[in-house]
């Protein structure tokens, strides 16, 4: 069945539901209005005011009660409406949820998802545009997902529910309803942790993830590059060896996403690309992210998120080198 992402999380939610009377979602507006994007409309209708939560506007209750629900012996899928709003609940994720099996000694456990828009691209406050999944990438214990797709978003959502551990699940605001793709209607899950080819290729390796890869593959696709382009899928934990594997084939590495460059995750791939196949490398790695600084106003952001020209030119450079 042709799904958008809005509607393949949509999908897999209420099988999750079905499946497992102990998960809850909660958030602000998720019930009656079905989420601000309507990720989860007429999830209430379908299994009532008990399991699908309108909270008040209050993150770190939001993620404190998840917690205690989770300690509890329930699954809570939250609902944070904004990136930037997660801050709020900051604490309460990292000292807590991220911490408790090993302050336990994995006596208890935090199975939650915690379900975030994030990055810009559609003309909205830089509150509601964040990329934040290096804040998160540097915490132990927290699995920090990022689909960049329909089929990836239902299949990695369905495999982070059914862990025991809790996963930060960021949906691209800009690909919610950006293109289709064939979805399975039935239940089907991907491994979390493990990066997807999404090309081969020999002139080049691109790693990206999130709202840069339908840009990425735009963009081999107009130049005509032999580019293996490889999604991450998850960024924490890193899947390391697909990324090593793929640069020491084509010994160029280029790493592109929409969070600020300074101190990001590209930063953190190139370390490793250069602890494990620097003498494999032809080229200097190069990376493609927005400037260094807070989130401008609509008006600006096409000047600050990667685009195709960027892009483009980065490929050109590292080719001619």
């Amino acid at each position: 069945m042709q799904m958008n992402m809005v509607s393949a999380i949509n999908n897999a939610l209420e099988l999750l539901m079905k499946e497992n009377n102990d998960i809850v979602l909660l958030g602000e507006d998720i019930g009656v209005d079905g989420g601000v994007f309507r990720v989860t409309d007429g999830l209430l209708a379908k299994f009532g005011e008990n399991r699908v939560i309108d909270t008040p506007l209050a993150e770190s209750a939001i993620i404190g009660t998840s917690i205690g629900m989770a300690l509890a012996g329930m699954h809570p899928i939250p609902e944070i409406q904004f990136a930037g709003f997660m801050y709020e609940g900051f604490a309460q994720l990292i000292n807590h949820a991220a911490r408790y099996r090993s302050r336990s000694r994995s006596r208890f456990t935090v199975p939650m998802v915690v379900r975030v828009p994030v990055s810009g691209g559609v003309r909205t406050l830089e509150h509601h545009s964040e990329s934040p999944e290096a804040f998160y990438s540097h915490v132990g214990g927290l699995i920090v997902v990022e689909p960049s797709g329909p089929y990836d978003a239902k299949g990695l959502l369905i495999k982070a529910a059914h862990m025991q551990d809790p996963v930060l699940f960021l949906e691209p605001t800009k690909l919610y309803r950006l293109f289709k793709q064939e979805v399975p209607e039935d239940m089907y899950e991907i491994e979390i942790g493990k990066a997807n080819v999404v090309s081969e290729g020999d002139d080049l390796t691109i790693i990206t993830y999130g709202t840069m890869l339908p840009l990425v593959k735009s963009v081999v696709e107009k130049k005509g590059v032999s580019a293996q382009v490889i999604d991450l899928r998850t960024i924490n934990p890193l899947d390391e060896s697909t990324i090593i594997d793929g640069v020491k084939k084509t010994g160029k590495a280029m790493i592109v996403h929409e969070a600020p460059l300074s101190f990001g995750v590209g930063a953190e791939i190139a370390a490793r690309i250069a602890e494990k196949a620097i003498y494999d490398l032809d080229a200097p790695v190069m990376r493609v992210a927005s400037d260094s600084f807070p989130y401008p106003f609509p008006g600006y952001e096409q000047y600050y998120i990667p685009n195709e020209a960027k892009i483009s030119k980065t490929i050109d450079k590292m080719l001619s080198s």
